[in-house]
């Protein structure tokens, strides 16, 4: 199992990254660990770190700027745009209107303090906005210079298969995990493809029977259930990159401890039972 994945053929990370998400932003203790978490998750050699423009409206930005900058070479900070607070009364709406997506790709260079976002994701696609509108402004933003490569958030596999036609889609990041197999075509178009696909939420629990049965893969390997989840992924595909998040450093090492754990031929084969009773139940 590789542990490494060359994202667009050209940009080297580590597979298992972070999803910077549930970091608080707010000023006090919370924030000073926040900044910890951060940095000690590159220290353990993430180099994948997943935030959005939704997260506190660019705040998760600012954080991780003030965590890791100046950049260590080898990092990628991969942020998302689309989802903006155009809606009535200023609530949080999908906005993929071309003057919107050229200004939080702005604000995002700003607040991460760069020159260049080497992958921009479109968060979701906005049902009101020509799709054609949508990816020809990243793509124009990427002739400028200032994005490289463009990612995908929550699609189908027909909307990914319509956006290829119009940018070199080199990302997908919608929700799977071994329990939530409702994208599984939309993670088989990427492996088919050599696509990134970076799994949001990828560990979740709340199936007594499943649980027990990970439970008891995880006794028989010395690991906790979290690893076995990650485990799982990452030998699921080459193209798989998890992104699990947390807000405690102990957690963290939990997390990125899973890369190393290797899983038998019987184990894959009694978690799978599970994932296809999980696919029968979204599919």
């Amino acid at each position: 199992m590789a542990s490494t994945f060359r994202i667009g053929g050209d940009l080297d990370v580590r597979r298992l990254g972070f999803g910077a998400m549930h970091l608080p932003t707010g000023p006090g203790p919370d924030r000073e660990n926040a900044l910890a978490v951060a940095r000690r998750a590159v220290e353990l050699g993430v180099t994948l770190i997943d935030t959005a423009h939704l997260y506190g409206g660019g705040a998760n930005e600012e954080l991780l700027a003030e965590a890791l900058h100046p950049y260590p070479e080898g990092l990628l900070i991969t942020t998302k745009v689309g989802v903006a607070r155009t809606g009535p009364g200023g609530d949080w709406k999908l906005d993929g209107r071309p003057e919107i997506l050229r200004d939080q790709v702005r604000q995002a260079l700003r607040r991460l303090r760069i020159e260049r976002i080497e992958l921009l994701q479109l968060h979701r696609i906005d049902p009101e906005t020509p799709l054609a509108d949508q990816l020809g402004t990243l793509r124009e933003l990427q002739t400028e210079g200032l994005i490289g490569r463009i990612g995908l958030s929550e699609v189908t596999v027909d909307q990914l298969e319509r956006a290829r036609q119009l940018v070199d889609v080199v990302s997908v990041q919608n929700r799977y995990n071994l329990l939530d197999r409702e994208h599984e075509a939309v993670l088989d178009a990427c492996a088919a493809a050599g696509i990134a696909f970076l799994p949001w939420r990828p560990v979740a629990w709340g199936k007594a029977g499943a649980e027990a049965v990970i439970g008891a893969v995880a006794a028989e390997l010395g690991a906790t259930p979290t690893q076995v989840a990650l485990a799982w992924l990452l030998d699921r595909a080459p193209v798989v990159l998890p992104i699990p998040g947390t807000t405690r450093i102990e957690h963290l090492e939990e997390n990125l401890a899973a890369a190393d754990l290797k899983l038998t031929p019987a184990h894959r084969d009694r978690l799978d039972g599970l994932a296809e009773g999980a696919r029968a139940e979204s599919g």
